[in-house]
């Protein structure tokens, strides 16, 4: 049961981390792309991945997921509260449990920023730059 209970977590950890880079790919890359007047690796980048029509089309929907897995994340690494304790052994090393959950942390909080970073140019770039008249 422990064993399914870790495959589940793990996958939430992958799945939040892959849907928060979707994010960056549909938004946030290409917003930087073309401020930057690389308008030409945009056109690529669509033509070579035809799929990031697809997430920029539903966005709403792809933040909404991310932000879905990446919430259930947290509450799986803080939320709840945790049924074995990390093991020491007898001579102080580190376990595999404390190396898996300081990974889980990295990715967690990488998915985090990823997901903040493309929300961030999804919806808040242009409606800043229109005010400051840029």
């Amino acid at each position: 049961m422990q064993k399914l209970l870790k495959l589940k977590e793990d996958f939430v950890s992958i799945a939040s981390l892959f849907t928060s880079v979707s994010t960056l790919l549909c938004c946030a890359l290409p917003s930087l792309l073309v401020a930057l007047g690389m308008g030409a690796v945009v056109a690529g980048m669509v033509s070579d991945f035809p799929a990031l029509i697809w997430l920029s089309k539903y966005k709403e929907w792809t933040f909404l997921g991310a932000g879905l897995l990446i919430g259930f994340n947290f509450w799986l690494f803080y939320g709840r509260k945790r049924d074995q304790a990390c093991e020491i052994d007898e001579f102080g090393n580190e376990m595999p449990c404390d190396t898996a959950a300081r990974w889980s942390k990295v990715v967690l909080w990488t998915s985090f920023c990823l997901y903040v970073l493309g929300l961030f140019s999804a919806y808040l770039l242009l409606p800043i730059q229109q005010f400051l008249g840029i």
